[in-house]
C-alpha cells in the first residue's frame, strides 16, 4: 500500500528525541513499554503497535490559529507523543482536522513515525463512507492508524452501526482497501460500550476512565473488565476531569472557559495520570482540549510510575468535592431513555454539545 508521508525524510527530528537513562527499578516499572524522549509508550493491545501513553487531543486545535496549532503539534512530538487524535466533528465544519493536516505536513512529520486515530460519527455504510474520505483528505492522508464508532450511547445506535448496512460495513471495506489498520469505538455509556463491545471484536475501546467517575460510581469497571478479557486495548478520556463546574460558578471564577473542570496543578494532573494509566488494560489517555494541559499530562507521563495507595486516598479526598460528569447519562440511558443527551448543554463550543470524546 502507498502510504503518503508528511515529509520524506524526517530523521533529523527523530534523531532529536533524547531517551534518558532509567534505572533497574523503573525500567521494571515500564515492563513491556518503550520510552521515547522520556515519555513511555505501550503495546496497544493485541496491535502489537507502541503508542504513547499520552494522546494529542485534536479538540484542542480548536482554540488557536494554524501557527499555534503546528508549533503545538510538533512540541508533542518531539516530547514523544506518537498518538494523535481528531474527529470530524471536532470544530466548526470540521476545522481541527483541517488544522491538523495542515500542520503536521508544515511541520514535516514523518506519517509513518505517528499514529492517527479518526472517527466517524455516521452509523449507516454510506455516511461513514463519507465521512473516512473526507477525512483523510482533510489529514492529508491515505490511512488512519485506527478508525473508530464515535460516541455510541444506546442499543438502536449499536444495533445500525453493526447491522447490515451499518458503518461496520465500510469499516471492514476499508480495512481491506489499506485505509485503516485497526477498528475501534467511543462511548460515553457503560450501555453502549458493553453492547457493542459484545457485537463485534474490536481492537480498541476509547471510554471516560478517572478516578472522580470511579469513586462517585464506579464509572468505567465494566468496561475495563470486558475489555480485559477481550484483549482490547482502553484509551482513557477525561482522565483529568474533575466533574462539572459547581451549580452556579461564574464564568470570572472558572480558571478556563470549557464546560467541566480539569487538574490544573502538575501535582494533581501527575495524580490523575497516575491513576487512569493505573487500570488496566489502559494504554493511554486523552487530555483536555488545552495545549497547557497536554504539556502537564506529558510531564506526568513522564513521570509515571503505578499509583500508590497513599495517593488514592488523596484522589479519594478530591473526589468528595466534586461531581460526576455522567451521571445523569448513565442513569438515563440505565432506565431506557434514549433521547438526546443533555450533559453537554452548557459547553460553550459547539463542537462538544450533544457529544464527543
Amino acid at each position: 500500500m502507498k502510504r503518503r508521508t508528511f515529509l520524506k525524510n524526517a530523521s533529523g527530528i527523530a534523531a532529536g528525541l533524547a531517551v534518558p537513562s532509567l534505572s533497574a527499578s523503573a525500567k521494571s516499572l515500564l515492563n513491556q513499554q518503550d520510552i521515547v524522549a522520556g515519555l513511555p509508550r505501550r503495546a496497544l493491545g493485541r496491535t502489537g503497535v507502541k503508542v504513547s501513553v499520552v494522546g494529542f487531543p485534536g479538540l484542542a486545535l480548536s482554540h488557536y490559529d494554524q501557527d499555534r496549532c503546528s508549533a503545538g503539534l510538533l512540541d508533542a512530538f518531539k516530547r514523544g507523543v506518537n498518538y494523535y487524535d481528531v474527529a470530524p466533528a471536532y470544530g466548526k465544519d470540521g476545522i481541527c482536522e483541517v488544522k491538523m493536516g495542515i500542520g503536521l505536513e508544515a511541520v514535516k512529520i514523518d506519517r509513518s513515525s505517528i499514529f492517527l486515530a479518526c472517527k466517524t460519527k455516521m452509523r449507516d455504510k454510506e455516511g461513514a463512507r463519507f465521512e473516512l474520505e473526507r477525512s483523510l483528505k482533510r489529514l492529508k492522508t491515505d490511512y488512519f492508524d485506527l478508525y473508530q464508532m464515535h460516541h455510541l450511547r444506546t442499543p438502536d445506535e449499536v444495533k445500525q452501526a453493526l447491522g447490515p448496512g451499518g458503518a461496520i460495513e465500510t469499516f471492514l471495506e476499508a480495512k481491506k482497501e489499506g485505509k485503516v489498520r485497526y477498528l475501534g469505538f467511543s462511548a460515553h455509556t457503560t450501555r453502549g460500550a458493553i453492547d457493542v463491545m459484545n457485537g463485534f471484536r474490536f481492537d480498541t475501546a476509547m471510554f471516560p476512565i478517572n478516578f472522580v467517575e470511579f469513586f462517585k460510581m464506579g464509572f468505567g469497571e465494566p468496561v475495563l473488565e470486558l475489555a480485559q478479557k477481550q484483549g482490547v486495548a482502553v484509551i482513557a478520556i477525561k482522565p483529568l476531569s474533575k466533574g462539572p463546574w459547581p451549580e452556579g460558578t461564574k464564568d470570572a471564577d472558572k480558571t478556563r472557559k470549557w464546560w467541566y473542570r480539569a487538574t490544573e496543578s502538575q501535582y494533581d494532573t501527575d495524580l490523575a495520570m497516575r491513576f487512569t494509566l493505573s487500570k488496566k488494560p489502559v494504554v493511554a489517555g486523552i487530555p483536555p482540549s488545552f495545549l497547557d494541559l497536554l504539556d502537564k499530562a506529558i510531564e506526568a507521563g513522564r513521570s509515571y510510575r503505578p499509583i500508590k495507595e497513599e495517593e488514592t486516598m488523596k484522589l479519594q479526598e478530591m473526589a468528595k468535592d466534586c461531581t460526576s460528569l455522567f451521571r445523569r447519562e448513565e442513569e438515563r440511558v440505565a432506565r431506557g431513555d434514549f433521547s438526546h443527551s443533555p450533559i453537554y448543554a452548557d459547553s460553550p463550543h459547539e463542537c462538544c454539545r450533544g457529544s464527543y470524546a
